[in-house]
């Protein structure tokens, strides 16, 4: 059950939205003071804070501030209930709140708004900061969809190989460039060839994940190479490009020459029945991405042990 802290009088209609909010299954708690309210907040976090602005709008004001701007809390959602006189005056970017309504809101829209709040913040927990992609909880959701699904698809798992000697060289910066690119690449093509059919998520690090039609999959996986590898010169320093390789230093302190980055991906074709666990199909890739990792240069391997059933 969520927790839901009002910060307001205790009085209508604060009572009554804390009544509807109840009977639809949320847990509700109403403090008319803020110092009370941050200490209740800090002792055990609920999972929405719903705040009266006019309290106290200074105090309020430096209240979110502080809540946001907290490693542990920044996610927080935080709702802002204003006058109706005042909506128009607020100077938004002040405010770190998520949404807000008007004290003369309706319940039904009170409950729209605290629910789209939730599922803002369940996006944003699931969205890769670097790339802005969904993240392994849409992954997985999108991956046992496709399992039931009567056409078959393909999930492509995708890595970039020699990664790290690259940071060593390079530096993170210029490997989170490399990491971006990397998406943007595959997002590209996945929508000018698969349409709203496609799916493209972020791992983590340099790992993604594609979902395709299985008719579409080795063009995807063509084209993702190809133009990886036309763009990751534009990565690489003049005189390593001049020499063919990267210069780094192994874990030994060895000086090493270092092909640049390419990538590998690994594809598993999807069919109903094929797979009853999404754990089966990331199986699969890791035994697939082992052997196309030790290719040499950019590759893509499908795995092609079983035919599709009739």
């Amino acid at each position: 059950m969520k927790r839901i802290l009002l910060i307001s009088e205790k009085a209508p209609p604060y009572t009554r939205w804390s009544k509807t909010l109840t009977q639809h299954g949320f847990k509700t708690e109403i403090f008319a003071d803020l110092s009370k309210a941050l200490d209740h907040i800090l002792f055990k976090v609920p999972d929405m804070l719903i705040i009266e602005e006019k309290l106290n709008p200074d105090l309020v004001k430096d209240l979110v501030f502080a809540l946001k701007g907290d490693l542990h809390l920044s996610s927080l959602p935080v709702l802002l209930v204003l006058p109706p006189e005042k909506i128009g005056e607020i100077e938004w970017e002040d405010y770190l709140v998520d949404d807000f309504w008007s004290e003369g809101s309706s319940e039904e829209e009170v409950l729209s708004r605290v629910h789209l709040a939730f599922v803002r913040a369940a996006h944003s927990a699931d969205t890769n900061p670097l790339t802005g992609l969904p993240g392994n909880t849409s992954i997985l959701k999108k991956i046992e969809e496709v399992l039931k699904a009567k056409e078959p698809y393909a999930v492509g798992y995708i890595d970039i190989d020699r990664f790290k000697p690259f940071n060593d060289a390079y530096g993170f910066s210029r490997g989170d460039e490399i990491i971006r690119m990397l998406a943007r690449v595959v997002v590209h093509t996945i929508d000018e060839l698969c349409g709203n059919k496609g799916f493209v998520g972020h791992i983590g690090g340099d790992d993604f994940v594609f979902i395709c039609p299985l008719e579409q999959a080795e063009e995807v996986a063509r084209r993702v190479i190809q133009k990886f590898d036309e763009l990751i010169l534009k990565f690489i320093d003049p005189e390593d490009r001049e020499r063919g390789c990267l210069i780094t230093t192994d874990r030994q302190g060895v000086l090493c020459r270092i092909p640049w980055p390419s990538i590998s991906i690994a594809i598993v074709p999807v069919w109903k029945e094929r797979f009853k666990h999404y754990g089966e199909v990331a199986t699969v890739a890791a035994q697939l991405k082992k052997y196309v990792k030790s290719m040499p240069g950019s590759s893509y391997l499908i795995d092609r042990r079983k035919e599709r059933r009739p």
